[in-house]
This record gives C-alpha cells, sequence and structure tokens, in this order.
C-alpha cells in the first residue's frame, strides 16, 4: 500500500504521491476510495447536471478516451466511449458515455437497462502486487486495458461486482501520465469558481 497522509500537507503542483483519506477510512485492501464512475447516457446532460446542480467542477472531457490492449471477459474489444472526470473533495466523479456496440463492463451495465454509478475505483503504484493479491482473495476480473493516455505504466482492472449494481471494483496504475492528469484535476478543483466548466482534457494528457 502507498504511504498515506494528510490531504492538507499535499501540494498538488508537484510530483508523487496523490492525497489520501484519514488511515481509520482506508478499505484494508486497496487503500483510500479514490473514484466514483458513473455510466451515463447523456455525458453533456451529465456535465450540466454536476456542475449546475450539484456545483462540482471544473470537467475535464475526453469524447474518445485514449485505450489501448482492452479485453472483456478475456476477449479482445474495441469500446469507444466519452470520459469526463472532475474532483469534489477526495473523490474523483467519473462519467462514461459508450457510443459503440463492443462488449464492455459500460455497454453490458446499460444492456441491464441500469445507468448509474457502475464502479467505485482505487488508485495505486504498485499495480502487479495488488492485482496478484486481489485476485488470491477471489476477485475475478472483467475487463482490463490501459487508459490515461494509453502509456504502458497507465493499465486497469475492473473485478466483477457483488450482489447489487454499482460494486464493480476497478483498480487504477497511476505511475505514469495519468497520476499527473489526475494531480491536475485536483489542482484545479481547489478554489473553483464555475468559471470554463469543461475543459479539455487532451490539453493536460
Amino acid at each position: 500500500m502507498t504511504t498515506s497522509f494528510e490531504t492538507s500537507n499535499w501540494d498538488p503542483s508537484t510530483p508523487g504521491p496523490l492525497p489520501t483519506t484519514r488511515e481509520d477510512t482506508l478499505s484494508t485492501h486497496f487503500g483510500p476510495l479514490r473514484q466514483l464512475g458513473y455510466v451515463v447516457d447523456d455525458i453533456d446532460a451529465a456535465m450540466k447536471y454536476w456542475i449546475d446542480t450539484v456545483g462540482v467542477g471544473p470537467f475535464f472531457f475526453v469524447d474518445d478516451q485514449p485505450l489501448n490492449d482492452f479485453v472483456f471477459r478475456g476477449r479482445p474489444s474495441r469500446p469507444r466511449f466519452s470520459v469526463a472526470l472532475a474532483q469534489s473533495g477526495n473523490a474523483q466523479i467519473e462519467l462514461i458515455q459508450q457510443h459503440n456496440d463492443q462488449p464492455s463492463a459500460f455497454r453490458e451495465f446499460t444492456d441491464r437497462g441500469l445507468l448509474g454509478l457502475q464502479h467505485v475505483a482505487y488508485w495505486t503504484t504498485e499495480f502487479d502486487r495488488v492485482l496478484a493479491e486481489s485476485t488470491e482473495r477471489g476477485l475475478t476480473e472483467l475487463q482490463s486495458g490501459r487508459s490515461g493516455s494509453g502509456a504502458p505504466d497507465e493499465r486497469f482492472v475492473y473485478f466483477e461486482e457483488g450482489p447489487y449494481p454499482g460494486t464493480v471494483i476497478e483498480v487504477s496504475e497511476i505511475s505514469g501520465r495519468k497520476g499527473d492528469l489526475f494531480r491536475a484535476i485536483d489542482a484545479a478543483s481547489q478554489g473553483w469558481d464555475g468559471t470554463d466548466p469543461v475543459r479539455d482534457m487532451r490539453k493536460v494528457l
């Protein structure tokens, strides 16, 4: 597990670990919960809701998420989806809209007639260790690949959900540019005054 420290001591402008919550709020297996992932059918409307109604922003948006080596239920697939990311306190909000019918956890979710919270995510710089330990505990891989800029050190894995929707677990590697992106998103949220509410994620990646 990566070293934890209080968010108030973290400088988002410098490289290094991302902020964590208090030790007594951590998952004993994955560390602090980092992200809530929502599958939506209209990402523009979803961003507007979070910005105007909830007051969360700014969102960093990409219309075609870079994705490499994507595998769903053991088979290669080529889903195309838009992603928007914003920070709210210690939690990142992720909005996902898939645009084709290629197999994925997101397409499977909507094919079941579901929208909304689809997964929770944990971040790590020790991806291989966390993946091995998760497999040893009996978690079953649902999908995997490389996101962020799609680089080799930006891997992710999703594990099968629990007994009800919204319990898919993602483990995301933040060793490379994806970690820099997440730090930039957090920094942009600090003291945000509502200006420039939707920004181009590619300019940060």
